[in-house]
């Protein structure tokens, strides 16, 4: 018998059939990287690889329970939260992550690929913004969900630069905001990492991928988790993690009729699928 060696990440997602994005992605992508995934669903998706139907939601005291088991049982080196369904899961999670102040949190918590991500709801993404951004290590989100969940904090008619819709969530207590998908002048993709003081890097994605994708940010903050897990900084950690998916994303497979789903297990597998 051996002591547990691998950094243990708990995850909190929905549940993919696919395994393109939530929790089976996540675990995919942490073994990638050395370390063991502990799951907690969040919600039950109906989905193929050209889209998602629906989700259905966990209770929230089960969701909670879960969690509480795995962390009273288990040395866990981070945390990353994923979409969530409802209020009382992000009420739920806030709080249990409030007790483990000490682990680094990354927190990506909206799909696009989802029928209903969050980003429709202000209910949801007020929760967000009051509960668990002041908690993160790093939040991630696109340009256009940044500029969506904006709308909690200025008038939704209104509009400012992207450092300052930022500057309000670091100002909140979040370290790091990774905003992906930032357009370079040449049309180039771009992903920015900030702290307090401003922008930390800027990495741009090295080629343009033919796509569609589905679970290419799940597989990126999967990985950003991975490293943070280990003990690296935040920003090579987003370097690193970028490395990793812009491989996944180059060796992507097309299981079904739909999109391409990243190869999280490429650097094992030859690039086969």
């Amino acid at each position: 018998m051996q002591n547990q060696l691998s950094p243990l990440i708990l995850t909190f997602g929905p549940a993919d059939p696919v395994g393109a994005l939530g929790i089976q992605s996540d675990v995919a992508a942490f073994s990638m990287h050395g370390c063991h995934g502990l799951s907690v669903v969040t919600g039950l998706l109906v989905a193929d690889s050209a889209r998602v139907d629906d989700i259905h939601p966990v209770d929230s005291p089960t969701v909670a329970a879960q969690a509480r088991m795995l962390l009273e049982d288990m040395p866990i080196a981070a945390i990353k939260v994923g979409t969530m369904a409802t209020l009382e899961q992000i009420a739920a999670i806030a709080e249990i992550v409030s007790d483990y102040a000490n682990l680094p949190l990354i927190l990506d918590p909206f799909a696009s690929s989802l029928p209903d991500c969050g980003m429709r709801d202000d209910d949801i993404l007020t929760l967000i913004h009051q509960l668990l951004a002041p908690q993160a290590t790093v939040m991630m989100l696109s340009q256009a969900e940044l500029a969506r969940f904006a709308d909690c904090w200025r008038d939704p008619a209104s509009e400012a630069p992207l450092e300052d819709d930022v500057t309000e969530l670091t100002a909140l207590g979040c370290r790091h905001v990774l905003v992906t998908g930032t357009g370079g002048g040449d049309g180039t993709r771009i992903n920015n990492l900030y702290d307090g003081e401003g922008l930390v890097a800027s990495l741009p994605w090295g080629q343009h991928l033919p796509g569609p994708f589905v679970g290419a940010g799940s597989t990126l903050s999967a990985a950003l988790a991975a490293q943070m897990a280990h003990g690296v900084a935040a920003a090579d950690a987003v370097r690193a993690a970028q490395d990793y998916t812009t491989g996944a994303l180059v060796h992507a497979c097309r299981f079904g009729m739909g999109r391409l789903v990243p190869n999280k297990i490429y650097r094992i597998a030859g690039g086969n699928c």
